[in-house]
């Protein structure tokens, strides 16, 4: 199998650990729904296969059901849904709702797409937390009566371009398909990445506005990934889950690129290898070490941002003062408003025991005054 369907594979699995809904595009015959089918297989996941070119809107939104005794309606909702809901809920599985052909469905049902997707909900039954979403799509140039994706649906998926090379071809058929793996984690240590990475999201956006909300304007951008604050919320939590899960950076780039577009992500990326960022372990080891760079404001964000999210996940004492001791240095420094948006969360979550030291006293003496914790004595 080449790197580059390895790869494609990876990311894909990263997708589903994150929950994150993942849309394959490729031409027809590449094997888009045979390696969901054997992945729902392997992960023993319950999988529903909906092929959307020939559901109608009422498929996703639900039918309208009266009741008599209440003179109400509700919007029943169609059986897949209901066996997706019922795999969870009553057998513990996995549920895998799997949207094929999107690419051919029309503006209307795509449109009635747009719950499912993002939030689960079709008709006026809420799918449960276990169930995750995928989509396989031809590109509208080689699909029958192909449409574009209409932005509200593209920018609920991170895309991936799914392709069978000639070794991979070779491999499957000489020697099997190669499977996708979906990577176990430790949720709390995801946790605290996810929460470094959204604040370096934002001191990015903060510096390329534009960046924010960018629709597309070709032909060729039509129906694939672009950045808004959604998608970029979405990005940062691929970041987070590919990090924990050490993938390399061609996998990091595919799903930024997939998210919020080739440029934005690659800029964000760019960005991020920039700010060159300390391990916060590192500082809370031994907070002595951090200089703050004055000219990299926000650099010094990231870095408050980071060691309080590795604090908040893992918070002991001395963990609890020595960033204590990181936020104070970046008041010191002149940065106050920036130990500060973190300060009161740091202040509010005092293990036990722990007192704040001198050179904390110093320098966050404005929280800790506020929180009454200059005259707590454990």
């Amino acid at each position: 199998m080449s790197q580059r369907h390895t790869d494609t594979c990876n990311a894909l699995g990263v997708a589903l650990l994150a929950d994150v809904p993942v849309i394959l595009w490729g031409p027809p015959g590449q094997g888009k729904s045979s390696v969901i089918q054997e992945l729902a297989s392997g992960m023993g996941a319950h999988l529903e296969t909906v092929i959307a070119s020939i559901r109608e809107p009422s498929d996703f939104a639900g039918l309208p059901v009266v009741d008599p005794a209440t003179r109400t309606a509700s919007l029943a909702a169609p059986s897949w849904a209901v066996r997706l809901r019922d795999a969870v809920l009553e057998e513990g599985r996995t549920g895998i709702q799997f949207y094929d052909e999107v690419s051919t469905a029309p503006p209307a049902t795509q449109a009635a797409l747009l719950r499912p997707i993002l939030e689960g909900v079709v008709g006026d039954l809420r799918l449960p937390d276990g169930v995750r979403t995928i989509a396989a799509a031809n590109p509208p140039d080689v699909a029958a009566d192909g449409w574009d994706l209409a932005p509200p649906v593209a920018n609920r998926f991170v895309h991936l371009t799914w392709e069978l090379d000639a070794d991979t071809v070779r491999e499957g058929f000489t020697t099997g398909w190669p499977r996708v793996a979906v990577p176990a984690l430790e949720e709390n240590a995801v946790e605290a990445l996810l929460v470094q990475t959204l604040a370096v999201v934002g001191v990015f956006l903060g510096s390329k506005p534009e960046l924010v909300t960018q629709m597309p304007r070709t032909s060729e951008e039509a129906g694939r990934a672009f950045p808004t604050p959604r998608s970029w919320e979405m990005a940062a939590r691929l970041h987070a889950y590919a990090t924990a899960a050490g993938m390399n950076s061609t996998v990091v780039t595919m799903l930024m690129a997939g998210t919020v577009g080739i440029t934005a992500g690659g800029m964000f990326l760019n960005y991020l290898r920039e700010l060159d960022l300390p391990d916060p372990e590192t500082l809370l080891a031994d907070p002595d070490v951090y200089v703050v760079d004055r000219r990299r404001t926000d650099q010094t964000y990231a870095v408050a941002a980071s060691v309080w999210s590795a604090t908040a996940a893992r918070n002991t004492a001395q963990r609890w003062v020595n960033c204590g001791v990181v936020l104070a240095v970046i008041a010191e420094s002149g940065s106050a408003d920036i130990a500060f948006s973190y300060g009161r969360a740091w202040a509010a979550a005092r293990p036990t025991g722990a007192l704040p030291n001198e050179r904390i006293i110093k320098g966050l003496a404005p929280i800790l005054t506020e929180l009454n914790l200059l005259t707590t004595k454990g």
